[in-house]
């Protein structure tokens, strides 16, 4: 065996391999940083940081209605007690 073609030590394969290895989810497509502003569909203004994601703070519109059902581990609260 020649000195020159000596095996490949461990941490050499697996830095080949690092180097050849291909991204699951393909490549990334670049994008410009910019800002997404969110309006109400309803009267136009933007929506509040008190009220979230869920309804307009000014009109009232409900952007998400969201309804509690029994799950496995949590379940809706009892307000009859």
């Amino acid at each position: 065996m020649n000195p020159e073609e000596k095996p490949l030590s461990f941490v050499e394969r697996m830095k080949q391999r690092a180097v050849n290895q291909q991204n699951y989810g393909g490549t990334a497509t670049p994008t410009e940083a910019g800002t997404v502003q969110a309006a109400c569909p309803n009267c136009g203004a933007g929506r509040t940081k008190d009220d979230g994601l869920t309804k307009c703070g000014y009109c009232g519109h409900v952007f998400i209605h969201t309804e509690l059902t029994d799950g496995k581990y949590i379940q809706k609260e009892d307000n009859s007690l």
